[in-house]
């Protein structure tokens, strides 16, 4: 950082001029890669175009191409003005710091199902991780057909080889830049933890497994990532030429041809022809499926915090699934598992909890499962929580536990800047957050090397051979923190055999 009071960058493609909140800097719309609009949609993401004098970096830049309602509803808030040109960034810095200062960078990757959200949401303001010590950086990437699409057309672009991925190669080009221009800012780029949540904590596990991704972040934070499987090429390929076609372009149009459609037409094609919530698998982003990487714990071997919520069923609801049918399904048809998985719910009756417990922790809950086992067998660690904490005064809204999402607000400790939970939240409920806040970033500050354990109210230790303990975030829906062994145990290892029977969208 060049003034330790006017935060003013230096970049090898220009100048940056950014704002001051008291004690924090923060420089908003950073462009991380060229605009991929033109001839450069579809593409692996370009150098960076350098600018002529300051740019002026106070305020964010457009968000991808999606369902601003969808977004305002369920991913977050207003996402504000959207634009095929949205490969920007954005940093918070303590602003009293030098450029010699090596602070832990956190990389935040924003969820969404791949075809929702900004790094510019308000819950996903890096200033209070920033007074912590911390350099936050969050990112747009490309979203739904923009972002991924596998037509035919486009085959043999590439010379690297076959390309579809194009949002997670987004992220890769921004997790470059951090390495390459993150110290200017005081961050230490040999440092640097990528995090997200759903889609973002899926991005997370995608560059774990792809070979992209190797040596770009050194510790990774997966917050409800999900055991759905890759996209197959072929049903991609299916779905991208289906969705051409919906919007009247011909089953033999050329890729110049396809890189005239409007933007706005591609995002709102909808289902069944948009993107999400999975990437998609053969590419050289991802040759393997993400699922089998892990299953064969050929992952990058990185330190990883992974865990999940006590209510994730809540966001089925978003893709239609009825989660008492889903158990009347397995009786219908006689699935193998039913009557050992009703035996691993004692006490629970009826068909609808039954069907949001299973469904919860067959599709989240035992990702965190599989990850541990894939560190132990990479000889790395490995800390797991489960959060089950709601705001006092938003336990009626949430009878059944933390939905998927809600524990953002807390990890960024930010729960005046994220509604609902802004109107209720009580002094109790700030000083949960912050202890919430104070763990992510003892994850982000830990190196290699040291007691494998993370400093807070409870000491928090990775798990390990002959450890298998999970650190509860909230002891039913109210304040606490508990260690658990063999937490869930029985019910993780029968669903990493049976979930690919059980786990899909179909």
């Amino acid at each position: 950082m060049e003034s330790p009071r006017t935060p003013i960058i230096t970049l090898p493609d220009g100048q940056l001029i950014g704002t001051r909140d008291d004690d924090i800097a923060v420089w908003r719309g950073i462009p991380y890669a060229a605009p991929p609009t033109g001839d450069r949609r579809w593409r692996a993401p370009q150098p960076v175009i350098p600018w002529e004098g300051v740019r002026v970096a106070d305020r964010f830049g457009a968000a991808a191409w999606q369902d601003a309602q969808t977004c305002r509803d369920i991913a977050g808030g207003d996402p504000g003005t959207f634009d095929e040109d949205c490969l920007w960034l954005n940093v918070w810095a303590p602003a009293e710091v030098s450029a010699d200062a090596a602070l832990p960078v956190m990389v935040w990757l924003h969820g969404g199902s791949f075809t929702l959200g900004s790094g510019g949401l308000a819950p996903y303001d890096g200033r209070a991780l920033a007074r912590r010590g911390a350099v936050v950086v969050t990112v747009n990437y490309r979203l739904g057909l923009l972002g991924f699409f596998a037509h035919p057309a486009l085959q043999g672009e590439d010379i690297s080889g076959e390309t579809w991925n194009f949002g997670l190669l987004d992220q890769i080009a921004a997790l470059y830049w951090v390495r390459k221009n993150i110290a200017r800012f005081g961050g230490d780029p040999r440092n640097v933890t990528l995090f997200g949540e759903s889609a973002g904590g899926r991005s997370v596990l995608s560059l774990l497994a792809s070979p992209l991704g190797r040596g770009l972040f050194d510790k990774a934070i997966v917050q409800s990532a999900y055991t759905l499987e890759d996209e197959s090429a072929e049903k991609a390929q299916a779905r991208c030429m289906a969705a051409v076609r919906h919007l009247g372009a011909g089953i033999d149009s050329d890729a110049a041809t396809l890189r005239k459609l409007p933007a706005d037409a591609l995002c709102a094609a909808g289902m069944p022809f948009t993107m999400g919530p999975v990437p998609i698998c053969g590419d050289r982003v991802l040759p393997q499926s993400m699922m089998r990487c892990f299953m064969a714990a050929r992952q990058h071997p990185v330190p990883v915090m992974i865990g999940s919520n006590s209510d994730e069923a809540s966001v089925m609801n978003f893709f239609g699934i009825d989660l008492a049918q889903q158990i009347q399904r397995m009786r219908r048809e006689r699935r193998l598992g039913l009557g050992l998985i009703r035996m691993l719910y004692p006490g629970v009756r009826n068909d609808a909890e039954l069907g949001r417990q299973v469904c919860r922790d067959m599709a989240f809950t035992t990702m965190g499962y599989i990850v541990m086992q894939a560190c132990r067998r990479r000889k790395v660690a490995c800390w797991r929580y489960w959060f089950d904490y709601v705001a006092a005064g938003e336990r009626e809204r949430y009878p059944h536990g933390a939905w998927h999402g809600n524990e953002i607000p807390y990890v960024f400790d930010n729960l005046a800047l994220t509604p609902p939970v802004n109107d209720c939240a009580e002094a109790s409920d700030r000083v949960f957050a912050g202890q919430v806040a104070d763990y992510w970033t003892a994850f982000a500050r830990w190196r290699p090397g040291q007691a494998t354990i993370l400093d807070g109210p409870l000491r928090w230790p990775a798990s390990g051979p002959g450890h298998d303990g999970v650190l509860r975030i909230g002891v039913r829906r109210c304040a606490g923190f508990k260690l658990e062994r063999r937490f869930m145990r029985a019910r993780a290892r029968l669903f990493r055999r049976v979930m690919r029977h059980h786990v899909s969208l179909d």
